[in-house]
């Protein structure tokens, strides 16, 4: 499959709950429970600031 239609499951560093993200974001994402920044938009592929990557989905 094609990198565009990809997913992370991703654990955020500071509260350790998981979320699901498109791996191309084009918005700031935030995790859900505290509000740190997991990810920010990159011109292409999402840039991972706060969070760990558990798996990879398609």
């Amino acid at each position: 499959m094609s990198e565009e239609r990809k997913f992370h499951r991703v654990e955020c560093i500071d509260c350790g709950s998981e979320q699901i993200l498109f791996v191309r974001a084009c918005t700031k994402i935030s995790c859900i429970l505290c509000g740190a920044t997991l990810a920010r938009p990159a011109g292409g592929k999402a840039v991972l600031v706060s969070a760990n990557v558990l798996e990879t989905l398609e």
